[in-house]
């Protein structure tokens, strides 16, 4: 029987420092749920007995959590946009150093489609993308940076043909691309945010949360921007409250810190 699901969040949280009182509990409960059923567990205490003793396990149920869905220029119009406005705004506004910040960066997808798509308008070496997710697994894969092919179907095909190297049915991407990433974990509910950015990117995470903690989220993200950055969100989110928390709305998806 699963219940007593207020002393799993105790629990999860002791154990993975994931604070599930910030996610939708309908829908993260129906989730748990279903994986602790397939792992054979009857209730919570034994799906916890479960990850702590089996250290993959724990693992998956990590990566399971965090929701991992990505993929290169995710939503092809707004990367259209990105790079026909948000870059030479950012450049004009900014200098041509940038510095950014992929939040809940996942498999590394986003973060280095960031850097290619600043290379059509500034040397890779001018390029600096902190990117940062609260899952250790994925952060490895990031770093490895090898995709299969549905990952890369929307890069554009002269930088899909510079930057990847096909490795049979996998596109492997190029090291002066990694080069401009630093990958670290990070927790958007719990950790400092960094300051210092020009653009942050955190999109398709914030969905899975609160109301309180997507306000907490975006008011770090404002904190951590520079004046006149941009925060770009998904095309599953809005931030209607956006005047309320200091924000000036470029389009549907960007908003610009001018203060």
């Amino acid at each position: 029987m699963f219940d007593n699901y207020e002393k799993f969040k105790k629990d999860v949280l002791q154990l993975t420092k994931i604070d599930l009182n910030f996610y939708k509990e309908k829908q993260m409960r129906r989730r748990i749920d279903t994986i602790a059923g397939k792992n054979g567990c009857k209730n919570y205490d034994e799906y916890i007995s479960l990850i702590k003793s089996d250290k993959e396990k724990f693992e998956k149920f990590v990566n399971f959590l965090t929701i991992n869905v990505s993929e290169f220029y995710r939503n092809p119009d707004q990367w259209k946009l990105m790079d026909e406005e948000v870059i030479p705004k950012l450049l004009k506004d900014q200098g041509r150093s940038i510095n950014i910040w992929s939040a809940a960066c996942s498999t590394g997808d986003e973060p280095y489609s960031l850097v290619m798509a600043f290379s059509r308008h500034i040397p890779l070496s001018n390029i600096h993308i902190t990117a940062t997710d609260i899952d250790k697994q994925v952060i490895e894969h990031a770093q490895v940076g090898l995709y299969n092919e549905k990952s890369v179907a929307n890069v554009p095909a002269d930088l899909k043909k510079k930057y990847f190297t096909q490795v049979g049915r996998s596109y492997q991407i190029a090291n002066e691309i990694k080069r401009c990433v630093n990958f670290k974990e990070h927790n958007l509910l719990k950790d400092t945010y960094p300051k210092g950015f020009d653009l942050i990117l955190c999109r398709n995470v914030v969905i899975y949360f609160t109301d309180e903690a997507k306000d907490m989220i975006y008011k770090n993200f404002y904190h951590s921007l520079k004046k006149h950055g941009v925060l770009f969100i998904g095309s599953t989110e809005q931030i209607t409250n956006y005047k309320e928390l200091g924000y000036n709305r470029m389009s549907s998806f960007y908003f610009s810190k001018e203060e």
